[in-house]
């Protein structure tokens, strides 16, 4: 663990978010009581930031600092708002294109989406606030630093998220193997946001259910998925083709 990353302990942790550094997780010791908790855990709550209650055993494990039940993971980007990206695109003259990912968990598919959404242009990567990736030093280091590059929005609620971008005109694509439907027969020459869930467990069924087109990437070996940052490439460079940016 990088030590300039993390932060021991409530006060300090109280400090850092009244000082305005953004968290990207907060894991609490089990059973942790007291004023300073809940101060703490009252600021938690109100400014949204992920936290896991988790036990003292697993805090050991991240550090042999002196934890006092709380370490807290300083986030290594500032996050943005999908209401200031969306409107931003329109206003530039660009057809907007944004990446949702759903149940990503592994931090170097992360990175490697963020480093292709980077190169094919997009607009925007967008992971939930929880049942997702960090975006730590391992993320940053894949994206080839990418993720200082794109803009990155932790959603509270992705599905609000999705349908917000359809309120504002954009077509939500789903990629899944539950279609028949080959992601060349669509067409990315459209305001868009391209949702990818993780390999074992695909895309949530409440966002496939709000979704305006679901397109699968023909497999002809034994495996029966690509990685996801794989297909994300695919599937990006296919949109790039179609709306001709060279």
């Amino acid at each position: 663990m990088k030590k300039e990353t993390y932060i021991y302990g409530i006060r300090p942790t109280i400090e850092a978010i009244k000082a305005g550094k953004e968290m990207e997780k907060v894991f609490i010791q089990n059973g942790l009581r007291g004023e300073g908790f809940h101060e703490m855990f009252n600021l938690i709550k109100e400014l949204e930031i992920p936290y896991q209650f988790v036990p003292v055993e697993k805090l050991n494990r991240l550090s042999r600092q002196n934890h006092q039940g709380v370490i807290s993971y300083v986030s290594e980007i500032t996050y943005q708002l999908i209401e200031d990206l969306v409107p931003f695109a329109f206003e530039q003259g660009r057809m907007p294109c944004f990446i949702i990912l759903d149940r990503v968990t592994d931090v170097r598919n992360v990175g490697s989406i963020a480093r292709t959404a980077e190169c094919a242009g997009v607009d925007g990567l967008i992971i939930p606030a929880r049942g997702s990736a960090q975006i730590n030093s391992d993320a940053i280091k894949t994206s080839a630093g990418a993720l200082y590059k794109l803009p990155v929005v932790r959603s509270q609620n992705v599905k609000e998220t999705i349908q917000f971008l359809k309120n504002s005109g954009l077509t939500i694509i789903a990629a899944t193997e539950k279609t028949d439907k080959e992601y060349t027969s669509v067409d990315y020459n459209r305001p868009m946001a391209i949702i990818l869930g993780s390999e074992g467990e695909g895309i949530s069924e409440e966002y496939l259910k709000l979704t305006d087109e679901v397109v699968r990437i023909p497999l002809f070996g034994e495996i029966e998925s690509l990685n996801v940052s794989v297909a994300t490439g695919i599937i990006l460079f296919e949109a790039l083709r179609q709306r001709n940016i060279k």
